[in-house]
């Protein structure tokens, strides 16, 4: 979509120059002398960004202003000023202005301004548009995700939900096993019925038994009453057993039982109780691999090894992080009482090249905190963790880092881009000579770029 463009100043010159300026970088731009006149135009077809004078002859440029933030939600507005009326023009950035420029003004700086602001209300158009997707996707309850992995293990989901089969659930910390246990049971004929869930790490084998299987009164001393196990708890419903590949081998033998009998002792107890459960489990551990190993047991592992869900890392699916992104942003906002509407492009740039080892948790709580901390209406670089602000490749994927000569050219691309490929602002921003990022510019297949 073209951008429209306002330029709002009693100069005729002035207007005149940011007209053709901006119509060279293919703008369609408009020249108003009064903020009447703009008015009227801007409410039959309304403007994207606005470069404001803030001395107009009719009206106070901080008014209109002020009525622009107030009625429109994606226009970005640069003020123009003289070199004595910058406190105003701090004051107009503060009440929700893009940014300013000082008069005399060289045409470089309002081009590079434009392309800021254009970047900014298409970062907001995304968010937009991701926020969107999220509310209005067919998704299940607690996943964010379009990327194919993800739309696999949807469809996988949905399918053994129905099934009443043993589930066996790999996947790295962060990934989301919980969350897919539930959704299974959720879409399953047991919905109804109680969904009971126990991580088996860092737990005596004691107090793992306990738990599971509960006790009769007078089984031990201090068992002054009979308590119902977690297993029994399930009964007509789903048990999910976390982390299973920690659980010690006398426990794997109790629950192995359990599975094959379908029923249960209690501790202490001499009548076994009838069970109807299904059971998933999970393990962050190759439990194959294990059962291999010796260290888990093969008979357990074929018994829940009905069917087995690979769920993939934040890495495998790297399509899915902005929405991610936008669900996380919306979901702290409202607690934190932020209004925060998106992410800048760097921010997020960094964020699809990093590989996440905690996956969708450790985004999760790099968000919260971003969403904290934000002091503007974007999360921006200087919001996110130290170590990605300073771009420690040991933390990005790939087991090597980047030759010199990708990022110089990619140093030079990001720089061209941001000045509209402007040669001669290019130049002065990398310090070279013109013929010099010529050639680099013919080494790196630029010349055609633009």
């Amino acid at each position: 979509m073209q951008l429209r463009i306002a330029v709002i100043d009693d100069e005729t010159t002035v207007c005149r120059r940011l007209k053709q300026a901006l119509e060279k970088d293919g703008y369609d731009v408009e020249a108003f002398q009064t903020g009447e006149s703009f008015w009227g135009r801007m409410i039959q077809e309304p403007f994207n960004i606005i470069f404001l004078d803030l001395n107009l002859p009719d009206v106070n440029g901080m008014e209109v202003l002020s009525q622009i933030k107030k009625r429109y939600d994606n226009v970005e507005v640069v003020i123009i000023t003289g070199y004595g009326s910058i406190d105003s023009a701090i004051s107009a950035i503060k009440i929700g202005a893009y940014h300013y420029v000082t008069k005399p003004f060289k045409l470089d700086e309002i081009r590079l301004l434009a392309r800021g602001a254009r970047e900014k209300i298409g970062l907001r158009e995304e968010n937009l548009r991701l926020r969107q997707a999220v509310n209005g996707q067919d998704i299940l309850k607690g996943f964010i995700g379009t990327s194919s992995a993800m739309q696999e293990t949807f469809a996988m989901i949905k399918k053994v939900a129905i099934v009443n089969c043993n589930i066996l659930l790999q996947g790295e910390s962060g990934t989301g096993k919980e969350l897919v246990a539930r959704s299974i049971h959720r879409l399953s004929p047991r919905k109804n019925r109680p969904f009971i869930s126990f991580n088996c790490g860092g737990f005596t084998e004691e107090l793992i038994c306990n738990e599971l299987f509960g006790h009769e009164k007078g089984a031990f001393t201090g068992a002054a009453v009979t308590k119902i196990g977690l297993i029994e708890s399930a009964d007509g419903g789903t048990l999910f057993l976390d982390e299973i590949g920690e659980m010690p081998p006398s426990m794997q033998v109790k629950v192995l039982h359990v599975i094959q009998e379908k029923q249960i002792l209690r501790v202490g107890g001499t009548s076994p109780v009838k069970l109807d459960i299904r059971l998933i489990a999970a393990s962050n551990k190759d439990i194959k691999k294990a059962t291999a190993e010796g260290s888990f047991r093969e008979d357990l592992f074929y018994r829940l090894n009905v069917v087995t869900l690979r769920l993939p890392r934040l890495c495998e699916r790297k399509d899915d992080i902005p929405m991610l992104v936008s669900y996380f942003i919306e979901k702290y906002s409202r607690p934190f009482e932020k209004k925060i509407r998106g992410m800048s492009s760097d921010a997020l740039e960094i964020l699809m090249h990093y590989n996440f080892p905690g996956n969708v948790r450790e985004l999760e709580n790099m968000i919260q905190r971003s969403v904290a901390l934000a002091e503007s209406e974007d999360i921006r670089m200087e919001d996110l963790p130290q170590d990605l602000q300073k771009l420690d490749f040991n933390t990005f994927e790939g087991e090597g880092l980047l030759a010199l000569e990708e990022v110089e050219k990619y140093h030079i691309i990001k720089v061209l881009e941001k000045t509209s490929y402007n040669k001669n602002l290019s130049c002065k921003i990398l310090n070279l000579p013109r013929t010099t990022l010529w050639r680099k510019m013919k080494k790196y297949g630029l010349l055609n770029k633009n």
